[in-house]
């Protein structure tokens, strides 16, 4: 990762801060000052239209007085913290919140004009130098039978406004500063508890990428990356073991192959330089041919797994009566067992239980359990095939009563090329994968294959099929 990806974060967090800055700076403080602005002289303007069509036209229809006027002027005055002024049309000053009222004595105000308000309600300036610095203006007419007899003036300071403006951008510094603070908060929170453990995962792929398998891991994080850094180090170990297992793959299947290969040279060669007289061939021959045979199961068994991996295990599920399969696989073995006096009882439930499988497939398993049943039940025993229903599975259970595995063992059994060291004695043919095929194939149908064992005493495999109900055939 060499930190670009930290980088980033910490340049992404200083533009987010310059950023921020900049538009307080500039873009706030206008947008606060125009939107100031425009409530107070909609504010003032309401005001403005409410005393043109009360107090202010009153004076024009005798209904009330001009003291009467500036008393109620001066109390809105002091309310809306602005001037309020009544103008004649002419310009003339008639009533100033901020003035004492002098009939005697006219005020004009110069360059008086009221269209300068058109297309707006309300002016930004000095009111036609009626101030010395900018106020905001609002007017509204004051009618009387049809006729504008004045008009009602109210002004602001701007600089109230740019104050009010100024305290909130104040408050939008403070706001930024302590977003800035929390946003660094969260950075380290960042640093701590994604980066660190991120970096540790990176560099542990890194040497997982080079081979090294056993490099450890530590992340101790109760979330996704923890979980990220357990699956990592799960897959190290898992891959770490199929290292190992493939070494042992290739060491048996150097071993399988060198034996009876070694055996074939041998013979051959002391019949060539006349080692073995020619009286003496046929014998050695049949060695020779059982040696070919054994060869010959090995590469088969190999063919068979490899098909099994690559092709994913290609089913042609049908429904079948598994009992007339379990009888003929049983029958197929009537040689092996006469030979040893071992008799094969099968205790089957029901005369048809209809399952959902590949027919093919199931006999190879059939085949390889009672093969190996017999391969280590000790003469004149019995070996039992029985079948039983538990909701809507069948489970079929192959039991000897020989040799047994020892406990340590039992998890082994399904590896390839694995040979238990009680097997080893007896089994000089075996390849060590039929279990695996085994195996391989029930898992295909998505079922389980477990085996109970106990040294000395026998061994027994029970798998599951999935029951066909008579609803369904």
């Amino acid at each position: 990762m060499k930190r670009t990806l930290y980088i980033k974060f910490l340049i992404a967090y200083l533009i987010f801060g310059v950023f921020a800055f900049i538009i307080v700076t500039i873009f706030v403080p206008n947008l606060t000052k125009q939107t100031l602005t425009s409530q107070k002289a909609e504010t003032l303007y309401s005001e403005a239209t409410l005393i043109a069509n009360t107090y202010a036209s009153g004076l024009y229809t005798k209904d009330t007085t001009l003291e009467t006027v500036k008393l109620q002027l001066d109390a809105l005055s002091v309310y809306l913290e602005s001037e309020i002024r009544i103008i004649s049309p002419g310009g003339r000053l008639i009533l100033d919140s901020s003035l004492p009222i002098n009939t005697e004595e006219t005020i004009m105000i110069e360059g008086f004009d009221p269209a300068v308000v058109s297309g707006s309600y309300y002016l930004k300036d000095n009111f036609f130098g009626s101030f010395e610095e900018d106020v905001i203006t609002v007017m509204a007419p004051i009618t009387s039978y049809y006729t504008i007899k004045g008009y009602v003036v109210i002004h602001t300071a701007v600089k109230d406004i740019n104050a009010t403006a100024t305290t909130i951008q104040n408050i939008c510094y403070i706001t930024l500063a302590i977003l800035y603070v929390l946003s660094f908060i969260i950075l380290i929170f960042f640093t701590v508890f994604v980066y660190r453990p991120l970096k540790k995962i990176t560099d542990a792929a890194e040497h997982y990428a080079d081979g090294n398998y056993h490099y450890e891991l530590s992340v101790d994080n109760n979330d996704e990356m923890g979980y990220l850094a357990a699956s990592l180090n799960y897959m190290a170990n898992t891959i770490a073991s199929h290292e190992d297992d493939q070494k042992k793959f290739v060491a048996n299947v150097s071993h399988d192959f060198r034996s009876p290969l070694t055996s074939i040279r041998g013979f051959l060669e002391a019949m060539i330089d006349g080692t073995i007289p020619p009286e003496m061939h046929e014998k050695y021959l049949n060695i020779v041919l059982n040696e070919t045979d054994r060869l010959t199961k090995l590469t088969n068994s190999l063919l068979t797994l490899n098909n099994l991996n690559t092709k994913g295990m290609l089913l042609e599920l049908t429904d079948f009566n598994i009992n007339q399969v379990i009888r003929q696989t049983a029958a197929s073995f009537e040689g092996s067992c006469r030979s040893r006096n071992i008799a094969i009882a099968l205790s089957l439930t029901g005369d048809e239980m209809i399952v959902h499988a590949d027919t093919e497939k199931i006999k190879q398993v059939l085949y390889n359990l009672i093969d190996n049943a017999i391969k280590f039940s000790h003469h004149d025993s019995v070996v039992t095939v029985g079948t039983t229903v538990r909701k809507n599975k069948l489970f079929i259970s192959v039991k000897d009563t020989g040799v047994g595995i020892p406990k340590d063992e039992v998890k082994l059994i399904f590896n390839r090329f694995y040979k238990s060291d009680s097997s080893r004695g007896k089994d000089k043919k075996g390849t060590g994968l039929g279990l695996s095929i085994v195996k391989e194939i029930i898992n295909a149908h998505n079922e389980n294959i477990n085996v109970i064992s106990t040294e000395g005493e026998g061994t027994e495999f029970i798998f599951s099929l999935p029951l066909v109900e008579d609803d369904d055939i």
